[in-house]
Protein backbone atom coordinates (compact mmCIF):
# COMPACT_ATOMS: atom_id res chain seq x y z
CA UNK A 1 0.00 0.00 0.00
CA UNK A 2 2.90 2.57 0.48
CA UNK A 3 3.31 4.80 -2.64
CA UNK A 4 6.61 6.38 -1.90
CA UNK A 5 9.94 5.02 -1.06
CA UNK A 6 10.74 7.15 1.58
CA UNK A 7 8.34 8.05 4.77
CA UNK A 8 9.01 11.00 7.75
CA UNK A 9 12.38 11.46 9.03
CA UNK A 10 13.00 9.10 11.76
CA UNK A 11 10.70 6.29 10.94
CA UNK A 12 12.12 3.36 8.59
CA UNK A 13 9.43 1.91 6.25
CA UNK A 14 8.39 -1.32 7.91
CA UNK A 15 7.07 0.92 10.66
CA UNK A 16 5.64 3.37 8.33
CA UNK A 17 3.83 0.50 6.57
CA UNK A 18 2.39 -0.84 9.55
CA UNK A 19 1.45 2.90 11.12
CA UNK A 20 -0.56 3.10 7.36
CA UNK A 21 -2.23 -0.48 7.62
CA UNK A 22 -3.58 1.06 11.26
CA UNK A 23 -4.43 4.47 9.87
CA UNK A 24 -6.17 2.68 6.73
CA UNK A 25 -8.61 0.75 8.59
CA UNK A 26 -9.75 3.43 10.60
CA UNK A 27 -10.43 5.75 7.20
CA UNK A 28 -12.80 3.33 6.00
CA UNK A 29 -14.24 3.23 9.64
CA UNK A 30 -14.86 6.85 9.83
CA UNK A 31 -15.82 6.55 6.01
CA UNK A 32 -18.24 4.52 6.93
CA UNK A 33 -19.44 6.25 10.02
CA UNK A 34 -20.30 9.71 8.03
CA UNK A 35 -22.44 7.74 5.70
CA UNK A 36 -24.07 6.00 8.15
CA UNK A 37 -24.86 9.07 10.24
CA UNK A 38 -25.82 11.15 7.14
CA UNK A 39 -28.37 7.70 6.43
CA UNK A 40 -29.97 7.99 9.67
CA UNK A 41 -30.16 11.73 9.13
CA UNK A 42 -32.21 11.38 6.20
CA UNK A 43 -34.16 8.65 7.33
CA UNK A 44 -35.07 9.44 10.84
CA UNK A 45 -38.96 10.23 11.75
CA UNK A 46 -40.90 10.20 14.92
CA UNK A 47 -40.84 12.21 17.78
CA UNK A 48 -37.53 14.01 18.64
CA UNK A 49 -36.99 13.69 14.47
CA UNK A 50 -35.79 17.09 14.53
CA UNK A 51 -33.24 17.18 17.48
CA UNK A 52 -31.84 13.74 16.25
CA UNK A 53 -31.74 15.56 12.71
CA UNK A 54 -30.19 18.30 13.81
CA UNK A 55 -27.63 16.81 16.28
CA UNK A 56 -26.06 14.34 13.51
CA UNK A 57 -25.19 16.87 11.07
CA UNK A 58 -22.14 18.62 13.33
CA UNK A 59 -21.27 15.14 13.87
CA UNK A 60 -21.05 14.25 10.10
CA UNK A 61 -18.71 17.37 9.42
CA UNK A 62 -16.91 16.42 12.46
CA UNK A 63 -16.58 12.87 11.21
CA UNK A 64 -15.53 14.24 7.86
CA UNK A 65 -12.88 16.22 9.18
CA UNK A 66 -11.13 12.98 10.78
CA UNK A 67 -11.19 11.45 7.44
CA UNK A 68 -9.29 14.10 5.55
CA UNK A 69 -6.89 14.05 9.01
CA UNK A 70 -6.38 10.14 8.82
CA UNK A 71 -5.70 10.52 4.94
CA UNK A 72 -3.22 13.15 4.80
CA UNK A 73 -1.41 11.36 7.51
CA UNK A 74 -1.44 7.98 5.64
CA UNK A 75 -0.19 10.42 2.96
CA UNK A 76 2.80 12.16 4.80
CA UNK A 77 4.16 8.40 5.88
CA UNK A 78 4.58 7.85 2.28
CA UNK A 79 0.83 5.75 1.91
CA UNK A 80 -1.76 6.26 -0.74
CA UNK A 81 -5.08 7.32 0.89
CA UNK A 82 -7.87 5.33 -1.29
CA UNK A 83 -11.54 6.31 -0.39
CA UNK A 84 -13.33 5.53 -3.65
CA UNK A 85 -16.89 3.94 -2.95
CA UNK A 86 -15.58 0.30 -4.13
CA UNK A 87 -12.10 0.45 -2.41
CA UNK A 88 -13.70 1.62 0.93
CA UNK A 89 -16.36 -1.69 0.89
CA UNK A 90 -13.69 -3.99 -0.53
CA UNK A 91 -11.49 -3.42 2.83
CA UNK A 92 -14.36 -3.11 5.14
CA UNK A 93 -15.09 -6.17 7.44
CA UNK A 94 -18.94 -5.36 8.33
CA UNK A 95 -21.71 -5.17 7.05
CA UNK A 96 -23.95 -2.00 6.03
CA UNK A 97 -25.65 -0.09 8.77
CA UNK A 98 -29.16 -2.58 8.74
CA UNK A 99 -31.85 0.39 9.61
CA UNK A 100 -33.70 1.96 7.08
CA UNK A 101 -36.53 4.61 8.11
CA UNK A 102 -37.08 4.14 11.90
CA UNK A 103 -37.88 6.26 14.91
CA UNK A 104 -35.83 8.06 16.83
CA UNK A 105 -35.41 6.22 19.60
CA UNK A 106 -34.30 2.52 17.38
CA UNK A 107 -31.44 4.93 15.24
CA UNK A 108 -30.37 6.30 18.49
CA UNK A 109 -30.03 2.55 19.64
CA UNK A 110 -28.60 1.16 16.32
CA UNK A 111 -26.09 4.13 16.36
CA UNK A 112 -24.74 3.33 20.15
CA UNK A 113 -24.30 0.05 18.60
CA UNK A 114 -22.21 1.08 16.04
CA UNK A 115 -20.58 3.62 18.24
CA UNK A 116 -19.58 0.90 20.48
CA UNK A 117 -18.20 -1.40 17.57
CA UNK A 118 -15.99 1.61 16.49
CA UNK A 119 -14.67 3.05 19.57
CA UNK A 120 -13.27 -0.34 20.98
CA UNK A 121 -11.52 -0.32 17.53
CA UNK A 122 -9.87 3.04 17.87
CA UNK A 123 -8.98 1.83 21.42
CA UNK A 124 -7.24 -0.71 20.44
CA UNK A 125 -5.56 1.54 17.08
CA UNK A 126 -4.23 3.58 19.48
CA UNK A 127 -2.90 0.80 21.40
CA UNK A 128 -1.11 -0.76 18.33
CA UNK A 129 0.23 3.21 17.45
CA UNK A 130 1.64 3.32 21.27
CA UNK A 131 4.43 0.99 20.19
CA UNK A 132 4.78 2.63 16.37
CA UNK A 133 4.21 6.30 16.31
CA UNK A 134 3.27 8.89 18.83
CA UNK A 135 1.91 11.39 15.89
CA UNK A 136 -0.27 9.12 14.66
CA UNK A 137 -1.58 7.57 18.33
CA UNK A 138 -1.89 11.06 18.84
CA UNK A 139 -4.23 11.38 15.98
CA UNK A 140 -6.28 9.45 16.67
CA UNK A 141 -6.54 9.37 20.48
CA UNK A 142 -8.37 12.90 19.72
CA UNK A 143 -10.58 11.18 17.68
CA UNK A 144 -11.34 8.84 20.19
CA UNK A 145 -12.36 11.45 22.59
CA UNK A 146 -14.58 13.23 20.18
CA UNK A 147 -16.31 10.03 19.08
CA UNK A 148 -16.74 9.09 22.58
CA UNK A 149 -18.47 12.73 23.32
CA UNK A 150 -20.87 11.74 19.98
CA UNK A 151 -21.76 8.49 21.48
CA UNK A 152 -22.56 10.21 25.16
CA UNK A 153 -24.63 12.30 22.76
CA UNK A 154 -26.52 9.55 21.41
CA UNK A 155 -26.99 7.99 24.72
CA UNK A 156 -28.34 10.82 26.52
CA UNK A 157 -31.66 10.37 24.53
CA UNK A 158 -31.55 6.70 25.20
CA UNK A 159 -30.56 6.52 29.27
CA UNK A 160 -32.73 6.11 31.84
CA UNK A 161 -33.51 8.86 34.89
CA UNK A 162 -31.81 5.95 36.72
CA UNK A 163 -28.63 5.52 34.27
CA UNK A 164 -29.83 2.48 32.46
CA UNK A 165 -29.50 1.87 28.89
CA UNK A 166 -31.75 -0.16 27.09
CA UNK A 167 -28.92 -1.09 24.71
CA UNK A 168 -26.71 -2.79 27.15
CA UNK A 169 -25.36 -6.36 26.42
CA UNK A 170 -26.93 -5.79 22.60
CA UNK A 171 -24.60 -6.26 19.84
CA UNK A 172 -26.80 -5.93 17.10
CA UNK A 173 -28.32 -2.86 15.36
CA UNK A 174 -31.85 -4.65 14.88
CA UNK A 175 -31.36 -5.94 18.52
CA UNK A 176 -30.72 -2.49 20.08
CA UNK A 177 -33.36 -0.47 17.82
CA UNK A 178 -35.77 -3.64 19.04
CA UNK A 179 -35.12 -2.69 22.60
CA UNK A 180 -36.48 0.70 22.46
CA UNK A 181 -39.44 0.27 20.48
Amino acid sequence: MTATNFTVPGMDKTTADKVIAVLDQRMVALIDLGLTLKHVHWNVVGPNFIAVHEMLDPQVTAVQEMVDAVAERIATLGGIPVGTPGAIVGRRGWDDYSLQRALANEHLAALDVVYTGLIEDQRSAVKKLSELDAVSEDLLTGHAGDLELFQWFIRAHLESSGGELPTEGVSTEKGAAGKVS
